[in-house]
């Protein structure tokens, strides 16, 4: 260890620490610094280079669809084979619900009641797995329209979402129920809820599976009548519009026409450009541990 040795301590003991000595003793915070430097350096600190506009959408949206009996008529096609109704609606509303994004959908399905298959909701993996659920013949037979469009309300009437939409499917006329179509169209209208309604399934008698006295499957043409006045009276109280799909491709176009008209743009403040810092950080850490070597070997020097 390098000293001074004096016979006694009083010769040095009032003499005061230079600004150089002092600087030598806390070269020590000096590397402290250029670390706390690099810490930055390596968080990656970012600035906005301007504020922008990101538009999104997002409304509520619930889809009705009928799964009374009548929906088994197979007068539609899918990859070029003879379906029901059912299958047909379920692979088009599929093809829908995917079309979007940042909107919150749910399933109502009705017969003679409705209940809720899925309530809102932006996991779409989940919604289309309890798609898959529906089925006719899962509630008693029947057409409560009025019922459907409830239920569907009922999903609505809460939610805060600016713009709020139901779109009922059906292929026939309301015949059972507690509530009437029209009155609960006033509460959509109410509500400032839209209806878009479909009238699915081809004109004239259609094909219907029914089973022989052997158990087997054979197809008799029967005539399933759509209430359009209804189903247009419904659509015109809600400020919505009325469809009649006769085919799969009619389908796939309706639900793609609404899909167009259903849009509510929201604009959010956010930021698409930044400016790189951790240079910055990183090029001060270095010159001070560079000050630092410099000034340990010349004039802050340590004399074994």
């Amino acid at each position: 260890m390098s000293a001074f040795k004096f016979s006694s301590g009083e010769l040095v003991g009032k003499l005061k620490g230079s600004f150089k000595l002092r600087l030598s003793q806390n070269l020590i915070y000096l590397r402290l610094l250029a670390v706390i430097l690099l810490i930055f350096a390596l968080a990656r600190p970012q600035t906005p280079v301007a504020d922008s506009k990101i538009q999104s959408e997002g409304i509520d949206i619930v889809m009705a669809i009928d799964c009374s009996t009548s929906m088994l008529a197979e007068d539609f096609k899918l990859g070029g084979q003879r379906q029901n109704r059912v299958e047909v609606v379920k692979s088009v509303v599929k093809d829908f619900i995917m079309g979007r994004k940042n909107d919150r959908i749910a399933i109502v399905a009705f017969a003679s009641r409705a209940y809720t298959v899925c309530p809102l909701t932006l996991d779409y993996g989940w919604l289309l797995d309890n798609l898959e659920r529906v089925k006719v013949g899962m509630v008693e037979d029947g057409t409560a329209i009025g019922a459907g469009i409830a239920t569907s309300l009922n999903r609505l009437k809460d939610a805060k979402a600016k713009s709020k939409v139901v779109i009922l499917l059906t292929d026939g006329r309301n015949n059972t129920g507690k509530i009437s179509p029209l009155t609960a169209s006033e509460a959509a209208k109410a509500l400032k809820i839209k209806v878009y309604t479909i009238g699915a399934g081809s004109k004239g008698p259609v094909p219907y599976p029914v089973k022989d006295f052997f158990g087997n499957t054979v197809y008799q043409p029967i005539q399933i009548d759509i209430d359009e006045d209804t189903l247009i009276k419904i659509a015109d109280m809600t400020g919505a519009k009325y469809f009649r799909a006769t085919d799969t491709e009619s389908l796939r176009k309706i639900y793609k026409e609404i899909d167009g008209l259903e849009k509510t743009v929201i604009e959010e403040k956010g930021y698409l450009e930044y400016n790189e810092l951790f240079n910055v950080f990183l090029i001060l850490s270095l010159l001070i541990l560079l000050l630092d070597i410099v000034l340990s070997n010349t004039v802050l020097r340590k004399i074994p």
